[in-house]
């Protein structure tokens, strides 16, 4: 009877050993997707797959950008989940992440894909930016309410506005890069030397100018649409400006370990209808064709989007950045 008690024990340790719970395969996924948002992205995907783990390594779009660049074929992501397409386009070009034909392509927006045959990123979601603009401070200072980027150059706003730094922020540089686009070249670079004239300090941060401007820390934040939807839900005295020319990119996934069963997995799920439910929660704006819900107090930014080249967004980074920091730098805030 003992004998026969043991067998049965050591039957039961071997099963359990093999089972799901203790095989796990966990998946390092680089991300630039706001943090309060991970656990809620995790614990979905881990639902539908039980078998998987993620292990989240997260920074902002350009910190996380130059970080992949850096670590080029030696990258120790599976996946890249959550960062700006035009990002992604880059890191692409240098063989980073790879291409790939996911499940779901068929139902997502030919504009939120890789336009490239050989497709290797996908949009999960569009974000776009916005001006939070705390009416409550402005009123106590005598200051209007701005509607177009031209108003922000009045000399009243002087020391009374914040945005990213687009080294450090997709948010910042989607915004830069939307001024060169939208208004050209030369005059995209004369706004944002006349622009810097009113700037109190650039951010490291694309949800943080909203944030202080929320708090009343400052009174003009151009920042991240969704931070701004979501501190206005909560209550905060601001309100949303979308001047003409706002910009915008999408938040997309890319599978960086073609090897990894899991990293395909990851990627098909985050293109599926469910997971675009998910982002719809949050988003207005996903990649599906079949999602389309509303978010509330998220700002319409039909009329205000300027048509974005994404492919010239990724290409122009490094030049783009080298003459923003060698202009304006100066006033970003300590790092530390």
């Amino acid at each position: 009877m003992h004998i026969f008690k043991q067998s049965i024990l050591t039957a039961a340790i071997i099963l359990g050993a093999s089972s799901p719970a203790f095989a796990k395969e966990e998946l390092t996924v680089y991300t630039s997707f706001e943090t309060d948002l991970l656990a809620l992205f995790k614990n979905t995907f881990e639902e539908a797959h039980p078998d998987i783990d993620i292990k989240w390594v997260r920074d902002s779009t350009g910190v996380m950008t130059a970080k992949l660049l850096a670590e080029g074929q030696n990258a120790k992501a599976d996946v890249v989940w959550g960062l700006a397409g035009s990002s992604l386009a880059l890191l692409k070009d240098n063989g980073i992440v790879k291409p790939y034909t996911p499940a779901n392509l068929d139902g997502l927006k030919a504009s939120m894909v890789d336009p490239e045959e050989n497709k290797a990123w996908f949009g999960n979601d569009a974000f776009f930016n916005t001006v939070c603009f705390n009416t409550i401070v402005a009123k106590q200072l005598g200051l209007p309410k701005p509607k177009t980027w031209e108003d922000l150059l009045d000399p009243v706003y002087k020391g009374h506005i914040v945005m990213p730094n687009p080294g450090s922020s997709g948010t910042g540089y989607t915004q830069v890069i939307a001024w060169l686009q939208g208004m050209g070249e030369q005059q995209g670079w004369q706004y944002m030397e006349q622009l810097d004239k009113n700037i109190a300090h650039y951010t490291h941060s694309g949800s943080k100018p909203c944030v202080q401007s929320a708090m009343g820390e400052t009174v003009i934040g151009i920042s991240a649409a969704i931070r701004g939807s979501k501190l206005k839900s909560q209550g905060a005295p601001i309100d949303l400006i979308l001047p003409k020319g706002i910009g915008w990119d999408t938040e997309s996934v890319g599978l960086v370990n073609a090897n990894s069963d899991a990293a395909k997995k990851l990627v098909d799920w985050s293109l599926s209808l469910d997971a675009n439910k998910m982002y719809n929660t949050i988003y207005p704006v996903v990649g599906h064709k079949d999602v389309n819900g509303a978010v509330a107090n998220y700002p319409n930014v039909e009329d205000a989007i300027v048509d974005m080249d994404f492919g010239k967004m990724a290409n122009d980074r490094s030049a783009v950045l080298t003459k923003w920091s060698d202009k304006f730098n100066n006033k970003s805030e300590s790092k530390g």
